[in-house]
């Protein structure tokens, strides 16, 4: 096999798997998008037609113009997200406060998505569940046993996450293509009663209905946008499939929502009494298999709930190793896929999240109150930073289609602000959880850092002088866990000079987070003087090495290893706030895999 057919090879093996992976969330929104938007309006044909074409230009605009052929574009070694567009844009500003800005959107962006991670196993669950009442026999089951059942579902799935993913992930990519070619057909029977409906690709209808209906129409974008949900999801998995097979997906999924979304107007001007549309829709073609399409509708909901648990990870994870957030506890559940992890205080947080905001909201159209704020704000923040880098690079044709694109985000940004007062504030509540904890840890480390007070190298290297050339020296190798080896932590002096540690080789591990995702480069640098080396090791923030490993391979065989502790005293209420995020995560010799065995913290009592 020549290298050409390999890579086509290989490349539509990846367009099939990302139907598992990465268009969960978007396939799904057919189960919603409709029902909850008619709960605003009158089911007239107008404003069907009008809702469709909206919906159609929604998907045009945001998914494929924003995301499929202007985010694609930008990329770093194949990586896609906001941390990424973060990466591109740094280098190209010269103003420290631009910079800073542009953190801040990518920071507040991915917070937004966490928020927006948590909505979505809740409303996609539970609307699924709630098409049990179309099951005759069952149509007057209590919401309350829905809810539970969906919280039941939510449960299983999100405790399951520490067992991994590896082997369920195989069967994802099937089911989902069996879920989308039921989207295509169930469609397709009622598009062909009144193919006519092809009509609203005009954008006109769209138009004609935002026109007549004034403040209505422009409120109901706030649910419009729900269909388009999950489309950030093709940028961010950008690193795992990359661009070809996506787009190639995206070209079928998106027929497959098109005539999907097309059936079901066909049928809700047909019986225009209809609430849960394409559960309705689906019933009224076949009851026979009604049951194994309610089934497979549960499987696809419970995949794209995974695809957003494993997103939220990867953010984290992300937010970890970029000294945004504490260093939680993180655990490697693939020895095959080096994306997959597990970090459980996360996973917790999700369980405890997603099942209260269930039982709170109860149902899935008060759910969609809450939902679309988080995804607008995140695709707005991404939208901006984008709009800058197509300036920056002079590339103007595509910073004036980014405009406008992001110009109709923001358009649907305002709509959903109006959904604030009925729900949508516990989408920034949620959202405000894990930027607060940004906020608080990068503070605090920067606070404990100039509390620290460390030694100059030049200071340091004439002290160590003098204790190596008159101290009774160790036998054996010692490691000194620092970041900055120009910059000498309290520690390291504290244990050498005051405690008259010093062994005949002693080490300084210098672990520095590159700006990039991957790559792991280690070296010994210039011994700064006798007895005493620097091996630096760079590291990509999403790389998964094992920090000892690389040190064992460099040809070291350490007796001990020394890593600072603080001991934070303060009487600041936001300070003792950060000291107990310190004492509650694990040090980060836990989170680079040390041998606990040789591991020596020594404790400094810091005042803030």
């Amino acid at each position: 096999m020549n290298y050409t057919s390999f890579k086509e090879k290989h490349d539509l093996n990846n367009t099939f798997k990302s139907l598992g992976l990465v268009f969960g969330d978007i396939g799904t929104s057919p189960i919603y998008t409709l029902t909850v938007i008619f709960l605003l309006l009158e089911s007239t044909t107008d404003n069907i037609l009008g809702i469709l074409s909206l919906i159609i230009w929604t998907l045009t605009l945001i998914v494929t113009c924003k995301y499929v052929w202007l985010a694609m574009s930008l990329s770093k070694r194949g990586e896609g997200g906001t941390i990424v567009l973060m990466e591109i844009l740094h280098p190209l500003l010269k103003s420290t406060r631009a910079i800073g800005f542009v953190s801040i959107l990518a920071y507040v962006g991915a917070c937004l998505l966490i928020g927006d991670g948590i909505i979505t196993p809740a409303i996609s669950i539970l609307s699924a569940v709630e098409g049990i009442r179309f099951i005759p026999g069952f149509g007057e089951v209590s919401q309350m046993v829905l809810v539970v059942a969906a919280a039941l579902i939510a449960f299983t799935l999100i405790m399951y996450q520490k067992r991994g993913t590896d082997n369920v992930a195989k069967t994802f990519a099937p089911v989902m293509f069996i879920w989308f070619i039921s989207l295509l057909l169930s469609g397709f029977v009622y598009f062909i009663q009144a193919p006519g409906v092809i009509k609203v690709l005009n954008p006109y209808y769209a138009l004609d209905f935002l026109y007549r209906n004034g403040f209505i129409a422009f409120f109901s974008l706030s649910e419009v946008i729900l269909c388009a949900t999950g489309g950030e999801a093709l940028y961010a998995d950008m690193g795992q499939l990359k661009r070809k097979p996506i787009t190639q997906a995206w070209c079928f999924v998106f027929i497959c929502l098109l005539f999907n979304y097309l059936g079901q107007a066909v049928y809700m001007i047909q019986h225009p009494e209809a609430r849960n549309i394409l559960f309705g829709m689906v019933f009224h073609q076949t009851k026979i298999l009604y049951i194994p399409f309610l089934i497979l509708s549960v499987f696809a909901t419970i995949i794209a709930s995974q695809a957003m648990i494993t997103g939220i990870f990867s953010i984290v994870y992300q937010a970890i190793n970029t000294r945004l957030m504490p260093m939680f506890k993180v655990e490697y559940t693939s020895d095959k896929v080096k994306e997959q992890i597990y970090i459980s205080v996360v996973n917790w947080f999700l369980l405890i999240a997603v099942i209260f905001i269930m039982f709170l909201f109860q149902t899935s159209d008060k759910l969609a109150a809450a939902y679309g704020l988080a995804v607008t704000g995140a695709m707005t923040f991404a939208g901006i930073m984008m709009v800058m880098i197509f300036y920056l690079r002079r590339q103007y044709f595509r910073f004036v289609c980014t405009i406008i694109v992001t110009t109709v985000i923001s358009i649907f940004l305002a709509s959903t602000l109006l959904k604030i007062p009925s729900g949508g504030y516990w989408s920034l509540i949620l959202t405000c959880i894990p930027l607060s904890l940004i906020f608080i840890y990068t503070l605090g480390q920067k606070r404990l850092f100039r509390r620290m007070k460390p030694y100059n190298s030049e200071k340091f290297l004439n002290n160590y002088n003098k204790a190596y050339s008159e101290l009774n020296k160790l036998n054996g190798t010692a490691l000194f866990l620092v970041r900055d080896y120009k910059i000498i932590p309290r520690f390291v002096a504290n244990t050498m000079f005051k405690n008259g540690i010093i062994y005949e080789d002693n080490v300084f591990i210098s672990i520095i987070r590159k700006s990039g995702s991957w790559g792991v480069h280690s070296r010994f640098r210039k011994d700064l003087a006798p007895g005493l080396r620097v091996f630096e090791i760079r590291i990509g923030y999403m790389e998964k090495e094992f920090i000892h490993d690389l040190i064992v391979k460099a040809g070291i065989n350490e007796k001990v290893i020394f890593y600072g502790v603080e001991d934070i005293l303060t009487k600041n209420i936001f300070w003792k706030i950060f000291a107990m995020i310190k004492k509650l995560t694990p040090p980060y010799v836990q989170f680079f895999k040390f041998p606990y065995g040789k591991l020596h913290g020594v404790v400094t009592r810091i005042e803030m």
